[in-house]
């Protein structure tokens, strides 16, 4: 049946295997709440665990990660290193996932427009200069 659709492709094994990874690593409420943060603005790791109530060991444990996966970069200056989300994706990503969330927290029905399209019920973070 799906091979007689005219786009149909399935994804290969490593763009399967890529993105299973990620979605591991964002199978956690810190990681989830480090990566927000992020897609404010640039952060140190201090900064980071004074926003999400984690202690700043374990919030380097998760942005290591985080970066392993590709989710987040680090920039070193000196002896600080200031994280960031690594791409416009990662915000595409973690936004309609807190928004899928919504629906279903609140029991909100899907909207009438293309279901295959992003959306946003409130505007998603943007980087900070």
């Amino acid at each position: 049946m799906h091979t007689s659709l005219p786009d149909f492709r399935m994804p290969d094994d490593e763009q399967v295997h890529l993105a299973a990874e990620g979605f591991r690593m964002l199978a956690d409420s810190t990681r989830i709440k480090i990566l927000w943060a992020l897609l404010q603005g640039e952060s140190s790791v201090a900064c980071l665990a004074e926003l999400v109530g984690a202690a700043p060991t374990a919030v380097s444990q998760h942005l290591a990660k985080l970066r392993l996966a590709g989710l987040v970069r680090g920039r070193r200056e000196g002896t600080f290193v200031h994280y960031s989300a690594a791409d416009t994706h990662v915000r595409a990503l973690l936004s309609e996932a807190l928004f899928h969330a919504e629906h279903t927290d609140q029991n909100l029905p899907e909207s009438g427009g293309d279901s295959s399209q992003p959306h946003a019920h409130a505007p998603a973070p943007t980087a900070a200069g």
